[in-house]
């Protein structure tokens, strides 16, 4: 932390040096510089006119550079360090409390993104980036489900520390990700994008004879598929209700847990071709 201020008195105590070797000045006023820096624009401006404007410049520009290079550095510092005064079991629950809201955040943004490119109409550009997205979803989920275990187990395992540090809502959250209702909930958001991907790949690989309704083999299979779809979405839209009748009362019950739980928003339907 202290490079940039011994850098800082090195070149200035150096400058000063200079300074009083070219005026004959007593070279003991670079040694007080460099012990008690702050004392240079005393000594600048006793040591008479000369360049005592651009050595009273140089100290000011580096006095700045430094306090500000100090300044950030020491607040990343107590940033990486923030948590070192806790106990091991509070610093690890920190840890996966950060992971489960930022992969928690990163689902709920994916959602998003997938109802705005599932307008994807008739264009087969569409169609598969609509797809691949899909698998970038997946992943996201496991993602999500990873983190969502590992706060679960790691709570299961310290319950007792976390109900003598007056932490029960930690616990709480365990409760309300082994809920049925939740575990539903995410199940039927994974039959949702099968059935979605399904439906996407099906129009992908058959997109001429789709739109140019050259085949009615396929637009019956076609419209199997969309109906599959819409089931599929409808059933996820009704375990959502759901979730989010319940997640409504446990926020009301648990307001702590609020940070570390989903939102509250709704899935829909979008017919691929009118």
């Amino acid at each position: 932390m202290y490079y940039i201020y011994f850098s800082f008195i090195f070149i200035l105590s150096g400058l000063m040096f200079l300074e009083c070797k070219r005026q004959s000045l007593p070279k003991w006023w670079a040694a007080i510089v460099f012990a008690a820096p702050v004392t240079t624009p005393y000594f600048i401006f006793k040591s008479g006119k000369g360049n005592r404007l651009i050595l009273f410049l140089i100290f000011i520009v580096c006095f700045s550079i430094v306090t500000v290079g100090e300044i950030f550095i020491y607040s990343r510092m107590k940033a990486t360090y923030k948590y070192d005064s806790l106990p091991p079991v509070t610093r690890q629950l920190i840890r996966y409390s950060e992971i489960l809201q930022q992969t928690t955040q990163n689902l709920d943004n994916a959602l998003i993104e997938l109802e705005q490119q599932s307008k994807v109409q008739s264009n087969l550009d569409k169609l598969e980036q609509t797809i691949v997205f899909i698998g970038q979803l997946r992943q996201i989920m496991l993602d999500n489900q990873a983190a969502i275990k590992q706060m679960v187990e790691f709570v299961g395992s310290y319950r007792d520390f976390f109900t003598q540090k007056d932490l029960q809502w930690v616990y709480e959250i365990k409760r309300f990700y082994n809920n049925r209702i939740v575990i539903a909930h995410l199940e039927s958001l994974e039959n949702y994008l099968d059935n979605f991907e399904t439906l996407l790949r099906f129009c992908y690989r058959n997109f001429d004879a789709i739109t140019k309704a050259e085949s009615t083999i396929h637009l019956k299979n076609y419209d199997e598929y969309y109906l599959r779809y819409r089931r599929a979405v409808d059933s996820h839209n009704r375990f959502n209700v759901k979730r989010i009748e319940f997640q409504n009362d446990f926020i009301k019950r648990h307001p702590e847990t609020k940070a570390y739980l989903p939102t509250e928003r709704q899935t829909k339907a979008f017919r691929l071709w009118e």
